[in-house]
């Protein structure tokens, strides 16, 4: 979500961001968020993508099916308009206004949950580049425990992860800092 000016007057903005199951080459399933499905081959040829179980930076994409918003079939059938005018013209503005219960119920969940995510990460010390060696610090006792963010190199998450050090890649638009 970002803040912008539609005619004059503030307006939240929805981000639309593509959700594909991926997988490490030890076969760890998990999600990427993405922008596009040119911005995961470009973070991939990057080597930017890692597991977040074994830091593996050999990760496909896996096969998944589309979904297909076809509720308002269902709707029709059950109230035995199929075709007719009215049921088309009620189908579209189901549609247009988030359609199903259980559709604007999913959406509010999910709305939470990356709330109460960037509500975690704010209430993180941004560390930057020295992440690696802040993490160590906490870890060996050197310095005070508490709940860093930054950046590290997918080598600096491997060695992290050697040392039994516990850490987790986040993507930026989690991050308040990196909202436009």
């Amino acid at each position: 979500m970002a803040a912008c000016i539609v005619r004059g007057r503030p307006h939240i903005c929805f981000m639309s961001l593509k959700v594909f199951d991926l997988q490490c080459e030890h076969s760890h399933v998990f999600e990427g968020w993405f922008a596009s499905a040119e911005a995961y081959e470009t973070q991939k040829a990057d080597g930017l993508l890692s597991c977040p179980v074994c830091n593996s930076t050999v990760v496909s994409r896996k096969v998944s099916a589309a979904r297909l918003n076809v509720g308002h079939l269902k709707r029709e059938r059950l109230e035995g308009r199929a075709g007719t005018a009215e049921s088309r013209a009620q189908s579209d503005a189901g549609r247009a206004s988030g359609g199903t219960p259980e559709a604007a119920e999913l959406a509010r969940i999910q709305a939470e949950v990356l709330r109460q995510v960037r509500k975690i990460v704010r209430e993180t010390e941004n560390v930057g580049s020295r992440f690696a060696e802040e993490s160590r610090r906490i870890h060996y006792g050197e310095a005070k425990e508490r709940p860093i963010r930054g950046t590290a190199t997918a080598q600096e998450r491997a060695e992290l992860a050697e040392e039994g050090i516990a850490v987790v890649a986040i993507p930026e638009f989690l991050d308040d800092d990196h909202l436009q």
